[in-house]
């Protein structure tokens, strides 16, 4: 709603009832107003409110005695807000009108000038970014200390043995400290993408007014400044009416919830008695209403399922966008609920997920064992043979051979003798003991970034360093 005038009477109590001949009915002071969710903006609103308050009279648009009298106004009115005393009223609409109003009966005119060269939707454009850059920044802290976490748990065990998956069956050799690190990576990338979101989060649209600027002599650096933006919004209409920065914002959240997702199917299986590589801390785990024998892994699974609802705030957010002409438009007013609902949601999944990974116990046993499974160091034989002399693709049909037999007979590629190996290759020697090996496997893939325990130590020192500096 484009609303830059100050006028506070008439019809309705809204800013504009002025213009109209009949109140807003109740029905309708319902549908349109935001105060009950957009009230978590009001320390950033007071935030912008002083902000441009201070510009206004270093530019000798509102008086020095008008600006100590909103600085005390705003002061009790967010003393107010943290005491919970303050009184929200669905009349007035939205958090602005909340805050404008009860400045104004605390600081009488000079509560009706602080709007002097502003508009609404300048100002919750503000508010939001404001909010917004906070949030990121909360995330950015937060992932550091996911990935802190999954870089101690897997320290002690970059050389414990699990098998690696493809198609979810076995496929080779890796490290359990190596597989964590994978999700190291995704983080930092999410990380990344937070970092280069905030970057166009941190503009300042204020002093775009409704659509196309003011008259009054303002300066907009001044206020960027005083508010830590980098820059200011450069087109007045683009600064009111686009929220590219918070659609940007909820795809790099969806993002980090995908990931998020797939550690926690991957524990979700680990837990299971089937699998039996990890335990979950109780405090994480629920039981069940009729057996009492059930450990559920209801953390990850429940964030396996908020990552859906990210992915809605997300799609909310792009089909509110699509269809609007320029500038400002009430459909505008939706924007707040999905974007905040992504913000809680990726903030409360990480911040319990950083406690999770310090309460997982690790089952060495039972990972070698399943490593055991599947012919995981079958690829190394092909390699032994392929440095033997052998094409790849001849030493492929030779390895697969000999896997079918094993198949066969219910044994592994270990079981067979020397001499039953040589019946499939002659090339094959004495030295292939060491090769058939799962720590001759992982230990063989010592290249950056493969997952011998070597390697991996590496990794984690680099991110370690990483992180420290960050």
């Amino acid at each position: 709603m484009t609303a830059s005038s100050s006028s506070n009477g008439g019809n309705g109590g809204g800013t504009w009832s002025e213009r109209f001949s009949e109140p807003v009915s109740q029905l309708v002071k319902r549908y349109t107003a935001s105060v009950n969710f957009d009230q978590r903006l009001a320390l950033c609103d007071i935030d912008g409110s002083l902000a441009h308050a201070e510009m206004l009279c270093a530019q000798h648009i509102i008086t020095e005695q008008d600006y100590a009298d909103i600085r005390r106004g705003m002061a009790q009115i967010r003393e107010e807000i943290a005491t919970g005393q303050f009184t929200w009223s669905l009349d007035r609409e939205d958090v602005h009108m909340n805050i404008e109003s009860r400045l104004i009966e605390i600081a009488g005119d000079a509560g009706r000038r602080l709007h002097t060269g502003r508009s609404r939707n300048d100002q919750v454009a503000t508010d939001v970014r404001l909010y917004l850059r906070a949030a990121i920044d909360d995330i950015a802290n937060l992932l550091k200390e996911l990935r802190l976490a999954l870089v101690n748990l897997a320290e002690p065990h970059a050389a414990t043995i699990m098998p690696g998956f493809t198609h979810l069956q076995v496929a080779q050799p890796v490290t359990f400290g190596h597989h964590l690190l994978a999700y190291v990576e995704m983080f930092g990338r999410d990380a990344e993408r937070m970092a280069d979101c905030r970057k166009r989060v941190n503009r300042l649209p204020l002093g775009a007014a409704a659509l196309a600027g003011t008259t009054f002599p303002i300066d907009r650096m001044r206020v960027a400044k005083t508010l830590g933006f980098d820059d200011i919004c450069h087109n007045s209409l683009d600064a009111v009416s686009d929220r590219d920065f918070a659609i940007e914002f909820c795809a790099a959240a969806a993002l980090t919830m995908t990931h998020i997702s797939r550690l926690s199917e991957e524990l979700i299986l680990w837990m299971s008695p089937r699998v039996g590589f990890i335990d979950i801390a109780d405090r994480f785990c629920t039981g069940s209403s009729i057996m009492p024998q059930k450990k559920n892994p209801d953390v990850p699974e429940l964030a396996r399922g908020k990552t859906g609802r990210v992915n809605g705030d997300l799609i909310s957010l792009l089909t509110l966008m699509k269809g609007q002409p320029l500038a400002y438009n009430k459909d505008n007013q939706e924007d707040k609920e999905p974007l905040f609902d992504a913000i809680d949601t990726v903030t409360d999944t990480l911040r319990i997920f950083a406690d999770m990974a310090t309460g997982i116990t690790v089952k060495p046993e039972a990972m070698r064992a399943a490593a055991l499974q599947g012919y995981a160091t079958a690829t190394d034989l092909a390699d032994y043979l392929v440095k033997k002399g052998l094409a790849f693709r001849d030493s492929h049909g030779v390895v697969a051979r000999a896997v079918r037999i094993c198949a066969e007979r219910g044994c592994d590629l270990t079981d067979l003798t020397l001499a039953e190996l040589r019946e499939f290759s002659p090339l094959i020697e004495a030295d292939v003991a060491a090769v058939l090996t799962l720590e001759g496997s992982v230990a063989a893939r010592a290249h950056a970034g493969g997952t011998a325990p070597e390697q991996v130590k590496a990794s984690i020192a680099r991110i370690r360093a990483q992180l420290s500096a960050s």
